[in-house]
């Protein structure tokens, strides 16, 4: 099984959750957040006031799934989130070891 986190700018969200469904993803986790890479953030007008945001908003998706399923999902999250402009965000692969589902007490692929 793998872990797959995407972190996306907040209004692709809707298309990326409608791509991965599409595909068979059935669940997934979704945070908002805060951050920034090359893009550094941004400077703001306030009350006349010029001033510096540094974390951007964005969207983060947590995603486990079998190993097979990841490049679709991984081409899925690609072709919707992608604006070819920066801040389009990052995907990160991990490896998980075991999943457990609390209600039931199933194990891996049964517990995805």
């Amino acid at each position: 099984m793998k872990k797959i986190e995407a972190i996306i700018k907040p209004f692709k969200m809707d298309d990326v959750r409608e791509a991965l469904g599409e595909i068979g993803v059935t669940g997934m986790t979704v945070s908002e957040v805060k951050g920034f890479g090359r893009q550094k953030g941004h400077t703001e007008l306030y009350r006349g006031a010029e001033y510096m945001v540094d974390f951007l908003p964005k969207v983060k998706l947590e995603i486990v799934i079998a190993k097979e399923d990841v490049e679709r999902c991984v081409n899925a999250i690609l072709e919707t989130a992608q604006t070819g402009k920066i801040g389009d965000g990052k995907i990160f692969i991990t490896d998980v070891e075991r999943v457990i589902r609390i209600r039931t007490g199933e194990e891996n692929g049964a517990a995805i």
